[in-house]
Formats: C-alpha cells, structure tokens, sequence
C-alpha cells in the first residue's frame, strides 16, 4: 500500500466508529497503528520490571567491584610492604624487650627499695617511711605501689624526684603533699612511687 494512500485512510477514519468486537475487520492502517501501540506498551512494560530491575543489580555488582577494587589495592599495598613490616616487628619486639627489662621483678623490688632510700639520703632528705603497698594489676601489666614519707628542705625534695626519674628501671611518681614541718624550714613530704612489672598468667 502506498504511503499516501495508508496516510489518507488514517485520516478520513473515524475513530468514533471502532468496534471493539470486531477488530478483525478495521481497516489496515488502524490494525497496524493497534499493533504497533501494543507492542510499544511491551516494551516499556518490559524495560519497566525487567531491565530496571536488572540496572538495579547492575549498580549493587558495580559497588561490589569498586569495594573489592579497593580491598585489593590495600592488599597489594600490604604485600608490597611486607618485608618493612617485618623489620618494623623486629624493631618493636628489641624495644619491648628494653622496656621489659626496666621492670623490676619480684626478687629485684628489695634493691629499688634500697635505691630509693640512697637516693634519698643523696639528696640530704630524711627518708622516715618506705614501704610496699598493696599490688594493682591492670590488663598487661602489675602496678607496685611504694609510698615514701621523708622531711627535707625545697631543694632535697627536687634532687630527690629527679634521681628517681634518672633509675634504670621504671618508676613514676604520683599523689605526692609537702607541709610545714615542725623542724625550721624543713617540708614533709608524702609522695607514692609507682613501679611495673609485665603480668604474669601467674597473676
């Protein structure tokens, strides 16, 4: 059929005048345009609840790959690095292994004691209470309370604390009151050295 003759019977068509009942019979023009307006209808039906579905899991997969991509590229950052991470754990392990060595074990807390007091009587401070308190366990390691009760003037006290700081082994020094002293001039001193040692699964 030609083009202008299928034109000009869409035109002249009534479209008032369809039955329903008897789609068979329009005219072809009509039939076709049906045809093809039903099968648009497919398509955007389709495109709908298929591919709209499908560009959903499309996005889902490409987060994927991009999460994965990124999970990679820290691996291989990991693997390339190995070899100066084991040199990192090897430097760690050799300053643990110092730091441990600063904390006193059992059988060594008698000779800080003693430390204690020679710096004390170094430093010109009368030393008139020393004595182990209660241990304090935290999760690594063991707190080994010692408080100090001494009479000294402003400068013993601070060669004291300093020849404290400067022992090999770990000490710190907390919770510390100076008061008058009845002696001229001279300050009481109350002050707690703390020690570690490394916790045991003894303990």
């Amino acid at each position: 059929m030609p083009l202008a003759e299928f034109y000009q019977q869409v035109k002249n068509f009534d479209f008032g005048e369809l039955d329903y009942e008897s789609v068979g019979i329009w005219p072809l023009p009509i039939r076709l345009f049906l045809l093809a307006l039903v099968f648009a209808l497919v398509i955007a039906a389709t495109y709908y609840f298929h591919i709209k579905e499908l560009d959903a899991e499309l996005d889902v997969v490409k987060g994927k790959e991009l999460q994965l991509k990124k999970t990679f590229e820290e691996k291989a950052f990991q693997a390339a690095n190995l070899e100066r991470y084991r040199m990192q754990m090897v430097e760690v392990e050799k300053l643990f292994g110092a730091m441990l060595a600063q904390l006193p074990s059992d059988t060594e807390v008698p000779g800080l004691l003693e430390d204690i007091t020679e710096i004390g009587s170094g430093s010109s401070l009368d030393i008139t209470t020393i004595s182990l308190q209660p241990e304090r366990a935290a999760e690594f390691y063991v707190e080994l309370p010692i408080k100090i009760v001494a009479v000294g003037d402003y400068h013993d006290v601070g060669a004291f604390v300093s020849g404290v700081a400067s022992l090999p082994r770990i000490v710190t020094l907390h919770n510390y009151s100076l008061t008058a002293n009845e002696k001229g001039g001279l300050l009481g001193l109350e002050i707690e050295a703390r020690t570690y040692r490394y916790k045991t699964q003894d303990d």
